[in-house]
């Protein structure tokens, strides 16, 4: 991926000022700064909407062209109208320890009208820590959540404060589905009785669906197993697939498809490495354990991820966004309509813009992204009106 600079990048940005107006107008909520970028596809603007978030772990936009954004110290804000709010009143006690905070936030389908949303994070004690999901009804002003509710908390708290996951993505009927990684206990992801090391699925009033695949065994919330640390989680709002992205070691980043009581290796089998350079399990594949459809190494430290589905950038449709901190990158998979094979990968915004955690789309197909920092941002990347002519 190409960066313009010197004398060309001044020059992008003076034909940005020329047409302002009518990005101002055709672009949503007016920004503080604003880039042009080359991509392989389409020329896009990346515009800073807010700064000065303290590690943003999620961004979420809402139906009025508001947008959520969670930060892992335990705060929410509303971005809105160009400004950002102060702290959404009401959040649950979460415990901000290690890689713990406040993680996701989702949407209910009906959030229009019942203004339902679900948060994870991690809760208890520094000793004994887990993660958690949480209900609430966002008011009507946005100013703060009521009726919150913890609808789920993880089995066997330990005292590890990292791999908590955590990503939670909607299905169509409703359900839940989110993630949790392996504490850093690696063996615990292929404990069917543990939460840790999973994608599980629940009902939004926390209870069990009747059609889990371990309904009735210690752990009935599992959908799959053999996770290491998934923070992507998201549907194909066309197709219904769920694809799954997690942290691998040093390499072995996946993307994966999750299917009911199916298991995806971790720390059986691996495309990585441990940190010391030691093999890990017993090699990439064996019998009884899937297949990621793509990976890396060495590896992206991926985050959130979404599936494009909008009409601002029709040569995306259907491919994977992927949120990176190494390399501080959004990828962008290209997949094969039929088979979901990964047939390219393009690398964006890389080095440039900080620790990418995740990505989201906006309602009129804009990209949203929130960087991982002290003082961390929240981006919106548009299409260039240069790119029309």
């Amino acid at each position: 991926m190409i960066m313009l600079h010197g004398p060309l990048f001044r020059c992008c940005l003076s034909r940005l000022a020329v047409l302002g107006a009518l990005v101002a107008s055709a672009a949503g909520p007016p920004a503080t700064a604003a880039d042009v970028v080359p991509t392989q596809e389409v020329e896009v603007i990346v515009e800073k909407l807010a700064g000065g978030l303290s590690h943003p772990w999620s961004v979420e936009p809402l139906p009025d062209g508001s947008i959520l954004v969670t930060e892992r110290s335990g705060e929410m804000h509303l971005f809105r109208d160009g400004k950002l709010s102060k702290p959404i009143a009401g959040m649950p006690e979460v415990l901000v320890e290690g890689q713990g905070g406040l993680l996701d936030v989702a949407l209910a389908n009906d959030f229009a009208s019942s203004r339902v949303i679900f948060l994870s994070y991690s809760a208890g004690t520094p000793a004994a820590a887990g993660t958690a999901i949480a209900r609430a009804t966002l008011s009507a002003d946005m100013t703060s959540l009521q009726q919150v509710t913890e609808i789920f908390r993880m089995n066997r708290p330990s005292a590890t404060h990292r791999h908590f996951g955590s990503r939670i993505a909607v299905a169509t009927d409703g359900t839940l589905f989110f993630s949790i990684g392996d504490r850093g206990k690696d063996e615990r992801a292929q404990d069917w009785s543990d939460h840790a090391g999973a994608v599980l699925r629940i009902n939004p009033d926390g209870s069990i669906p009747p059609d889990n695949p371990r309904v009735g065994s210690d752990a009935p919330e599992v959908w799959s197993k053999g996770h290491r640390n998934p923070q992507g989680l998201a549907f194909d709002s066309e197709t219904g697939e769920l694809f799954e992205i997690e942290h691998g070691a040093r390499g072995g980043d996946e993307v994966n498809l999750p299917r009911a009581g199916a298991n995806y290796g971790w720390p059986t089998i691996s495309y990585g490495r441990h940190y010391s350079g030691a093999e890990i399990g017993i090699g990439t594949a064996a019998d009884g354990y899937e297949q990621p459809i793509h990976y890396w190494d060495p590896s992206i430290a991926p985050g959130g991820m979404a599936v494009y589905r909008g009409r601002m950038f029709p040569e995306w449709n259907g491919d994977l966004l992927v949120a990176a901190l190494k390399f501080q990158l959004l990828a962008r998979l290209h997949l094969d309509a039929e088979t979901r094979e990964v047939l390219g990968e393009e690398r964006i915004l890389k080095g440039h813009y900080g620790r990418i955690r995740d990505v989201g789309v906006d309602a009129d197909g804009a990209v949203l992204v929130v960087t991982d920092e002290e003082d961390g941002a929240l981006l919106r990347i548009s299409r260039s009106p240069v790119a029309e002519n």
